[in-house]
């Protein structure tokens, strides 16, 4: 098990991820690269969402940047509550810069099969420390 955003998490999501092969992403999740500025009590992290996973570091392709926190960023991947999300998106707990278009498109698209498993994968070996 490895705790939640630390590198050998990402190195975990990364090799999984290779394994999974071919998630049939839709189009909405399969065109999206979105980076992530992650606050939290020891150190910000920066992550981006990219082909369906979540990967370390800024991605220089990305057209929109979430701002959140670590406790945000584990109950949006625990839960993925879209209610919960709206409701800390208009609370102010989630800002954004940049393009939102990509956002909006993402309201409608469904996870495949494929990413569906290798989220339950990744979320199995995730400790939320």
């Amino acid at each position: 098990m490895a705790v939640f955003l630390t590198d050998a998490w990402f190195d975990d999501v990364e090799k999984l991820g290779s394994e999974a092969g071919e998630l049939n992403l839709p189009p909405a999740l399969a065109n999206m690269i979105i980076n992530l500025k992650v606050s939290d009590t020891d150190k910000d992290i920066e992550a981006n969402f990219a082909d369906g996973l979540l990967h370390r570091g800024l991605n220089d392709n990305a057209t929109t940047t979430l701002l959140l926190d670590r406790s945000i960023l584990q109950s949006i991947i625990t839960d993925f509550d879209t209610n919960e999300i709206m409701g800390a998106f208009m609370g102010g707990k989630i800002r954004v810069e940049g393009d939102m278009s990509q956002l909006m498109a993402v309201q409608t698209a469904r996870p495949s099969a494929e990413q569906k498993e290798l989220y339950k994968r990744i979320k199995s070996m995730t400790t939320m420390a």
